[in-house]
């Protein structure tokens, strides 16, 4: 139904559509972006839609209020790399190089953002395929592909076919989370569920994931506040 500016300090931006299949108006911030979502039923009108989002206007803000920052990837700005939190700073030669608290990247400035994301998907591409190699191999069961995503509402899916996606996002998470990812898809390749058999190969290829999978939830959003001009 397109875009519609709230107004009021700050201004906040909905987005409408239409759901005949919701039973009352809603609101949603996302938490990975912000995007504020306004669902209209069927028979409810635009105007009334708008009324009930302007009576929720004070806690519209205070949501949007808490997101962590938008942070623009450049020379200067701290980032996580495989849990580390790394320093952008100008570096010489053609490679991208973790050195120490820094991460080295070359030249030009403009270039900066997508250099730096080629290194962190090719290094995520690396670190997945180990740990699906593993855990497929624990399991006894092969896959067909790992495919890799920026994916806003999922870390990794599997599909019947045996293909695995991933969000490449994952690079910038300690490496037990990306480890618990991995053995979370893996553990499709046998159980297409969410049962309790398939919780019980979980445990059963990572013993421990009860924290890494706490620590997605908890600062999973955080990982998407990082621009790379895309």
């Amino acid at each position: 139904m397109g875009q519609h500016l709230l107004p009021g300090n700050p201004p906040v931006e909905l987005t409408l559509r239409r759901s005949p299949r919701a039973r009352r108006i809603s609101l949603r911030v996302s938490g990975l972006d912000g995007l504020v979502t306004l669902t209209l039923p069927r028979g409810v009108s635009e105007g009334e839609a708008l009324d009930f989002a302007r009576s929720k206007g004070d806690w519209l803000r205070a949501q949007l209020q808490e997101r962590p920052a938008i942070m623009p990837v450049a020379w200067g700005v701290e980032i996580p790399v495989e849990g580390q939190l790394l320093r952008i700073v100008e570096g010489k030669g053609r490679r991208v190089l973790p050195a120490g608290d820094s991460l080295l990247v070359p030249g030009p400035e403009q270039n900066v953002a997508s250099r730096l994301q080629a290194f962190l998907k090719t290094l995520a591409r690396d670190r997945l395929a180990v740990a699906s190699d593993h855990y497929a191999a624990a399991l006894g069961r092969g896959y067909t592909r790992i495919t890799l995503r920026d994916t806003r509402s999922r870390w990794g899916s599997c599909t019947a076919a045996g293909g695995l996606m991933y969000s490449w996002r994952l690079i910038l998470a300690p490496p037990e989370v990306l480890d618990y990812v991995a053995a979370h898809e893996v553990a499709h390749l046998q159980e297409m569920n969410h049962s309790a058999a398939f919780w019980g190969l979980v445990e059963d290829l990572l013993p421990d994931y009860a924290e890494p999978r706490h620590w997605l939830r908890r600062n999973g959003a955080d990982l998407h506040r990082y621009r790379f001009g895309d």
